[in-house]
């Protein structure tokens, strides 16, 4: 374990350098360039809030502000864009790069860490963009947004987790490439990120319980919106399950690392 640790920090340079040349090529031939990692899940917010505002927006109490329901949707948004892109890409990352890990001698973990990387920085963006807006819309920061801090580390542990253990099973078995975009589809609907928990019916909120995404997007709405602090208790829940599954995705990594250059 230490090993791989190692390796990253002897190859920080590679990945750094990967890290840049991903987000210039991507936008390379694009005016707009980076603005479009910031116009999609904005975008995303107008339609919701165009279509549901006037259904939920009337029920998000706590919040002095006509523009209540766009600032919940942001905050949302936020967090599970940042948990769905670091899944997603590290479902297909080993895939991928599958020829780059046959004929280049780096460590293999290098992968993943590079597309968290990404992700924070598209995040980053998207945060920025968001306190933009937030400001516009006379939402003024506070002192609980420092919260979002340590709770970015959570969505990453849960994410890398998550993302490790379909990465790897995804090069054996190419089927569950297929089924996790679904079921994230499905996931995104059962985490109150376009409507308040409060409209969901009470035999249905020992659901929520179980969806580890729950408290960290809760999260989310409190620090960015309500400007209260994350319940630690639910937090503490999703903290274990993530490390639980950091554990896994690592093991599984090392275990089956020689294998998947043969399987590609």
């Amino acid at each position: 374990m230490l090993g791989m640790f190692r390796g990253v920090w002897d190859y920080r340079g590679f990945i750094l350098t990967s890290i840049k040349n991903e987000f210039i090529s991507r936008f390379a031939r694009s005016k707009l360039g980076g603005l479009w990692m910031i116009i999609h899940p904005l975008a995303q917010v107008a339609i919701y809030a165009l279509i549901l505002s006037n259904v939920l927006g009337a029920r998000l109490p706590g919040i002095d502000n006509k523009y209540a329901y766009a600032l919940y949707l942001i905050a949302g948004i936020l967090a599970w864009n940042l948990f769905a892109e670091i899944v997603g890409r590290c479902l297909t990352v080993f895939i991928e790069q599958g020829n780059l890990m046959k004929k280049m001698r780096f460590p293999r973990i290098a992968l993943p860490v590079i597309v968290v990387g990404s992700c924070l920085l598209n995040n980053l963006l998207l945060f920025i963009a968001a306190m933009i807006i937030f400001a516009l819309l006379g939402h003024a920061p506070n002192a609980q947004m420092l919260w979002l801090l340590p709770l970015t580390l959570v969505v990453v542990a849960f994410a890398v987790g998550l993302g490790l253990v379909l990465g790897v099973l995804n090069v054996f078995l190419r089927d569950i490439g297929q089924v996790v975009p679904i079921i994230m589809q499905v996931w995104f609907w059962f985490t109150p990120i376009v409507y308040s928990v409060n409209i969901v019916p009470d035999y249905l909120k020992g659901t929520l319980d179980i969806n580890p995404m729950y408290a960290i997007v809760t999260g989310y709405h409190n620090a960015l919106v309500y400007k209260l602090a994350p319940d630690i208790a639910e937090l503490g829940v999703t903290v274990a399950i993530a490390l639980g599954l950091m554990g896994l995705g690592l093991f599984l990594f090392r275990r089956a690392s020689a294998e998947m250059v043969d399987s590609l």
